[in-house]
This record gives structure tokens, sequence and C-alpha cells, in this order.
């Protein structure tokens, strides 16, 4: 039983040390346990909402609003996946601390056993006929197997709680087998995915090229402003300005026929009022969502170098897709010093959205996004992708208005 107790003991202190050297490093147990939590939750969401897109889909009565809620339903379906990985590495995380911790502790209580074990091997390799020509140690041969008699129950009890460890390590064992296998699923399941939306994309892109000539000229326009300016809040102010004006020009009345009995009619003196002269929490962009799955790495008002974070940065996984947190219309799609490829998008009633840190974007100038629409993938090593809603101008935290 010993014997036996000690192999297991061993096969743990060696075995599983190719698993889950990709899992992630994180502070805490705590930590890790908190960001299971959040994966699975975004797991969920990203489910529920390509559900929703998918049935918007089959009800859409044009083929361009059909297809444009067809890839966003993949890119949350892609985003899914993503949360599903995270989740199982950092499931995979949790085991591997708890095995490391069980290591150590089996360590420490398998030494006695190593001794009492080393002692028994001695004494089985010496026969008992040799043992009757010397008679002192005849006797000492039947105290020896009189007191072990008596201590093999005492050194099963002592020895309980090391057994119920050696069957959690084969418990864990176990669990580590099924986040692999879960890990290796969710891989899978996102290369299959990203394929799919790939094609649709391509589709999307063979479609629009009858209107692609104006679409230049209005990038051209975008990325011109974009040098001209001399910061991100410059840039993004001045799309705002510009965003407000076609607003305006859009709330024009058309012209009216002339009336029967002009001398009875009344002049009313009216203007346009600006859209975001009165937004409020009211007309807020809903609803809304983050664009990427993954940890908050700096919130919104935390301190920084240039002064205080007027958004949220995102720590997705390598290469994720990124979304449009809500519907509206690309304003800026491109790359800006400093902030990689970058990505602005107007909400109706004076409200914008600037996501940054994207290692490519898949919208142009003047498209009209839905909720969820793929705009980019974040980096391919240690990305971070960050977001920021703007009311008129001013920054507000987007977790008031995400659900």
């Amino acid at each position: 039983m010993h014997r036996a107790l000690l192999l297991a003991g061993s096969a743990l202190l060696f075995a599983a040390a190719a698993w889950g050297q990709s899992a992630p490093q994180f502070d805490s147990s705590a930590e890790t346990r908190e960001a299971l939590v959040q994966a699975l939750a975004e797991s969920r969401a990203a489910e529920a909402r390509s559900q929703t897109l998918e049935a918007e889909a089959a009800l859409a009565e044009n083929s361009a609003e059909r297809a444009a809620r067809e890839s966003a339903a993949l890119a949350a379906r892609i985003q899914q996946a993503e949360a599903g990985i995270a989740a199982a590495r950092a499931r995979m995380a949790i085991v591997d601390k708890e095995r490391d911790d069980l290591r150590e502790m089996l360590g420490e209580e398998q030494r006695p056993l190593v001794r009492l074990t080393a002692a028994l091997q001695q004494f089985s390799r010496r026969p008992v006929a040799l043992s009757v020509l010397r008679p002192g140690e005849v006797r000492d041969l039947v105290y020896l197997r009189s007191m072990l008699h008596n201590t093999v129950p005492r050194v099963r009890v002592s020895t309980a709680g090391l057994r119920n460890q050696l069957a959690r390590a084969a418990e864990l064992r176990r669990e580590a087998g099924v986040a692999a296998e879960t890990l290796k699923a969710e891989e899978q399941s996102l290369g299959e995915r990203r394929a799919a939306l790939a094609k649709v994309e391509t589709r999307e892109r063979l479609a629009a090229r009858a209107v692609a000539s104006e679409a230049s000229r209005e990038a051209d326009r975008a990325l011109a402003l974009s040098e001209q300016v001399r910061d991100l809040d410059g840039l993004v102010d001045e799309l705002d300005r510009a965003a407000a004006l076609r607003q305006r020009l859009a709330a024009l009345p058309g012209p009216k026929l002339r009336p029967a009995a002009p001398e009875g009619s009344v002049v009313v003196d009216g203007g346009i009022a600006d859209a975001a002269s009165d937004a409020g929490d009211s007309n807020a962009p809903s609803p809304y969502i983050l664009p990427v799955t993954g940890r908050t790495l700096v919130g919104f008002g935390a301190p920084l170098d240039a002064g205080l974070s007027q958004g949220l940065t995102l720590g997705p996984l390598a290469g994720a897709q990124v979304v449009a947190p809500a519907s509206g219309r690309i304003a800026f799609a491109g790359p800006y010093r400093g902030y990689g490829q970058i990505v602005i998008i107007e909400h109706s009633g004076g409200w914008t959205s600037l996501v940054t840190g994207l290692a490519g974007k898949t919208v142009t100038v003047g498209e009209e996004v839905v909720l969820g629409s793929p705009i980019g993938v974040a980096g391919p090593s240690r990305p971070s992708v960050s977001l920021e809603l703007r009311r008129g101008g001013e920054p507000v935290n987007p977790l008031h208005y995400t659900g």
C-alpha cells in the first residue's frame, strides 16, 4: 500500500509538465477566477447577440441589410469562441495552480513514507531462514512483526489525508484533460468562424465595388483631414462638426407648394436645432457593447502619464475580432500616428465612438454599420484595444451604457 502511495505521488511530481503552458499568467487566484467568470459571461452575451442577429438577418427585406446582420452574427460567433478560449485558459491556470500547491504538500507528507518504505524494503531482503541461525535476530524479527501488526492500522489512518490528496490529484489530471479538449475545440471553432466571416466579407466587397469611387473620395478627404489636425482629439472634433453639419442638412425641409391663398398665410420663424446641442442620456446609442472580449487594462478616468484616461483599454486575445459597439456611420477608418489603425463611428444624437489599437480594419469611410458589425482585428502580440465614447465631443464612461 505504501509503495503504491509513493509511486502515485512520484507520478504527480512529473506528470503534466507539458500541458497548459499557453495558459495566461494572473497575479492571484482571485484574479484568475474573476477572469473565468468574465469570460463565461462574455461567451453567453456573444451567443445571445449572434442568435438575435441571425433572426434579424432572416427577416431582412433587402440583401444589404441581410448581409450586414449575417456578418455581425458571424463576428459575434467569433467573439463567443474567443471568450470560450479565454475561459478554458483560465480554467487551466486554476488547475495548474492547485496542482502546484498539491505537489508541494505531497512532497512534505511523503517524507516519512519514504523512510518507512526504505526500511521495509531492507527488511524484506533478509530471508527468515538466515535469521534462524542467529537467535537474537529471531527475537528481533518476532518483535518487529508484532510492532508492524499494531502499527499498520495507525499508518493507514495517518495516511488517509494523503490518499485523499492523491485522489484529488487524479481528479485534477482529469480536469486538465477536459480543459485541454475544450480549448482545442474552441480554437477549431474559432478558425472555422473566421473563415466563414472572410467569405461573407469578400462577397460584400465585390458587391460594393459599384459605389467604391464615392467612398474612396470620402476616405481620401478623411485621411487628408487626419494629416492637418494636431492630435486625435482635434480629429474627432472636426469629424463631429462635419457630422453635425450633415445632420442639419439632412433635416432641412424640402420645397413647399405655394399656398392657395398666400395673403392668408403666416410666416413662422423656425430654425434647425443642433442635433448635438440637447444630446442627453436618453439619446445614447442603445444597445451598446464593448468592441472586444477581454480583461480591462485601464479603466475610465484612470491616471495616465498624459492625464486621466478618457475611455477603456481592453486586453483581448491576439488577433481578436473587433466589432462596432453600436449602429452608426464610419466617419474615419485608417492609420493615425501612435494609435495604430483607428475607427471612428458616428451615432445619432451627437454621439461618437472611437476605437484605437487595431492591427487591421475591415470598414471604409461612409459605410453604415450595425451593432456588432466587424470593423477590424486586434494585434498579434499582447494587443490592447481602446474605446472612447463621446457625447457632443465630451468623453463619457462607456460602461454606463453597456447592458
